[in-house]
């Protein structure tokens, strides 16, 4: 069978999972993340991405961003796949592949799915047991939102920006939305769209918005 086609739309944002190949750890230490960040920061910048909410887990990262033109997240994706995979090889002098294939993507196709998604990216180091607070662990935008931490990889999305009058009111609006954990039903909808390259909530297809039936 062959693979689904992308549709990824100028300005509407996309959820992505790229996990290593057979869940192997992608982080074997602190520069590991460092030297993915700067894959990022480099190649987001330069297809024209801006990536609004990230996590880097021990064997997957999340990340969600809007694409500013057509094919610009394949072409970032692959490039910062790649630079990353051969670094990991070069470093830990190993061959074969470092990423379970090409990577899962979802469009995100209103702002109430987008935060959902959001506080999802940012809770999963604590859905993991890896911390207990989301602000405890540093590889993920939580504590650029909810503390300002400086992180030029992150480029707010107006769903964001839209949360408060200015840049206190906006990260005490969104600590706000960690006072509870998503619901199941929320948790299982981004999952399974994620996995199953399905839109959250209206499909994006030759410029018109269709409902999604399931």
């Amino acid at each position: 069978m062959g693979r689904p086609a992308r549709h990824f739309h100028p300005g509407c944002p996309v959820h992505v999972i790229h996990r290593g190949n057979n869940r192997q750890s992608i982080f074997r230490c602190e520069s590991d993340f460092r030297f993915l960040w700067r894959c990022l920061k480099e190649s987001s910048g330069h297809f024209g991405v801006d990536v609004n909410a990230y996590v880097f887990m021990t064997n997957h990262v999340h990340l969600l961003m809007t694409p500013r033109g057509q094919g610009c997240i394949s072409r970032m994706m692959h490039w910062a796949a790649r630079s990353y995979s051969g670094y990991f090889n070069a470093r830990y002098r190993r061959t074969g592949t470092l990423w379970e294939g090409r990577y899962r993507a979802s469009l995100v196709t209103n702002d109430s799915y987008f935060l959902a998604c959001h506080r999802y990216i940012d809770m999963n180091p604590v859905r993991a047991g890896l911390t207990c607070r989301p602000e405890d662990y540093s590889w993920s935008s939580h504590r650029h939102y909810a503390y300002g931490e400086a992180n030029s990889l992150i480029v707010p999305h107006d769903a964001l920006l839209q949360l408060g009058f200015n840049d206190d009111s906006r990260r005490q609006a969104y600590t706000r939305l960690f006072a509870r954990a998503l619901d199941d039903d929320s948790l299982d909808m981004i999952r399974t769209c994620a996995n199953a390259g399905r839109s959250m909530g209206v499909e994006v297809r030759r410029g018109r918005p269709r409902r999604n039936r399931s």
